[in-house]
């Protein structure tokens, strides 16, 4: 960066000095031309002093006449020189202008396919086979042939359903998976395992490429790890993607906003701007209460089924604590990727991916899993040795982290 910067500054500086002076420069020279001829050709006339006093007259006028038409030229040569300046400097707006309006309008063509269901991916390999399942493709884009079936139970049910990146890698051949309200889920796994990408799906940002998926309408809210703060007041944070009309209809009141706030320690912000002042609350807030402000906004819908997504990790471990406690005392089940053993005991259930495609569903013993937590905690204390790293490597897949 630092190479390209000093590069880029004699460039700069060079490409400005050819647009503002050399133009103008090149033009003065031009006009000032015969007015230098002229003073040569005035020299050479000295000897006729006594004619030139008996036309002193003349000469004012004509002194006069060409003071006009030079400082006429010289105007229209800088105002030349600054239309080819804007010229050359309009090109690189342009350029930038059509990017702009080329990206937006590309969203614009995905949204349209998207909800006719036609995926186009951009692959970086096509790959068309891991294991035990096969993406069909249509020339050169996949064919998602899952299907999505709403369920009227209330319960998520995946049946033989492959994680599947936009790339068309294959993250996870087949997932089996029955989940009713009531049983919170915890997900772990290395990185890349698939944990993330499994919520894309559940929340039908990606398609299903295969097997079938049982999920209910409008019953999910996922809270990524970096929540997005809208442009507003700060009850549009809260109530998002609501307006105002719909919190009306839903015959919420700001007093319920502000038992809400209170419920995720952010009501030194209400009492500090109001809901009604609008700012740019992507800078004012922290890391901390922009992810308080969306556990805000899922108590404000209070859907069945809660995606979260790290979305707490920088909040502190008490306040995190009463979030998820608080959660579960509204109903919502919650679906949630973390690395804090502290959240281990709201969860019943445990999906584990070990990173090469395999998967074990099971109940979840949150004191048995602390104890090899604290045992691997332990090991990482000790000095190297043989026995060590076998038995971190057992606990590594025993907890689902990586190594």
């Amino acid at each position: 960066m630092e190479h390209m910067f000093g590069v880029r500054l004699w460039f700069v500086m060079l490409e400005q000095f050819l647009m503002k002076y050399v133009w103008s420069g090149t033009g003065m020279i031009v006009v000032s031309l015969p007015i230098l001829l002229s003073a040569t050709n005035g020299r050479k006339g000295i000897e006729h002093k006594k004619q030139v006093h008996e036309d002193v007259a003349d000469n004012h006028d004509s002194v006069s006449d060409r003071t006009e038409y030079f400082t006429t030229a010289k105007n229209l040569l800088i105002t030349g020189s600054n239309a080819v300046e804007r010229l050359m400097s309009s090109y690189k707006d342009i350029v930038e202008l059509a990017g702009h309006t080329a990206r937006v309008a590309s969203m614009f063509t995905v949204l349209e396919e998207a909800s006719q269901g036609i995926y186009h991916k951009t692959l970086v390999a096509k790959k068309e086979k891991k294991e035990s399942f096969e993406i069909e493709f249509r020339g050169d884009q996949p064919l998602a042939k899952g299907e999505i079936v709403q369920s009227t139970s209330n319960e998520i049910i995946l049946h033989n359903v492959p994680i599947v990146t936009p790339n068309c890698d294959i993250v996870c051949p087949s997932l089996s998976l029955h989940l009713r309200p009531g049983q919170h889920l915890l997900i772990t796994g290395p990185n890349g395992c698939g944990k993330s990408s499994l919520f894309r799906i559940l929340s039908g940002l990606w398609p299903v490429y295969g097997g079938v998926l049982h999920t209910p309408k409008n019953a999910m809210f996922y809270i990524p790890q970096r929540p997005y703060m809208v442009i507003g007041n700060l009850r549009d944070q809260i109530i998002y993607p609501d307006t105002y009309a719909d919190m009306i209809n839903k015959q919420i009141t700001e007093e319920d906003l502000r038992k809400i706030m209170r419920m995720v320690h952010l009501e030194h912000i209400v009492e500090r701007d109001t809901f009604h002042e609008v700012k740019d609350w992507t800078d004012i807030l922290s890391g901390g209460e922009k992810q308080r402000m969306a556990v805000a906004r899922l108590f404000y819908h209070k859907p069945k089924y809660a995606l979260l997504d790290e979305c707490t990790s920088a909040v502190s471990i008490d306040v995190e604590s009463h979030i998820y406690q608080s959660a579960i005392d509204m109903g919502i089940t919650l679906l949630t990727i973390t690395h804090r053993p502290t959240l281990w005991k709201f969860h019943t259930n445990i999906l584990q991916f070990d990173g090469t495609g395999l998967w074990e569903f099971s109940k979840l013993n949150h004191s048995t899993r602390l104890d090899l937590k604290k045992e691997k905690d332990e090991l990482l204390r000790t000095k190297d040795g043989k026995d060590k790293t076998q038995r971190l490597d057992e606990l590594n897949k025993l907890l689902g982290e990586d190594l």
